[in-house]
């Protein structure tokens, strides 16, 4: 796997080389490019800062790489905080600015 320096670096055929997919149709790639998006989005709501902050914290590379073999493998995301790796939340937590918002529902 190409050397990643910040979240905005994986593309689709990164993804596809990390999930060990060995060759890949035009509707696949689509659905990976969709379901990075989906991962930025997420840990960007998660942790109360922008996509393109994202791009700060080199420890995002994996968070979006879990992520994204999470929803590749099982088709759906697990928005429910009580059902997330606790490695991703450990570190989305580790960088969170929201909290408290997030705390006092």
């Amino acid at each position: 796997m190409n050397t990643l320096s910040k979240v905005s670096d994986i593309t689709a055929t990164v993804l596809a080389e990390y999930l060990r997919i060995s060759e890949t149709t035009q509707d696949e790639q689509a659905y990976l490019t969709t379901i990075i998006e989906i991962a930025k989005t997420f840990m960007a709501s998660y942790t109360g800062r922008t996509i393109e902050e994202l791009d700060n914290y080199q420890d995002f590379i994996i968070v979006c790489l879990v992520l994204c073999q999470d929803m590749y493998d099982n088709r759906a995301l697990y928005v429910d905080s009580r059902e997330l790796n606790k490695v991703i939340e450990t570190i989305l937590g580790m960088h969170s600015v929201n909290l408290l918002a997030r705390f006092s529902e």
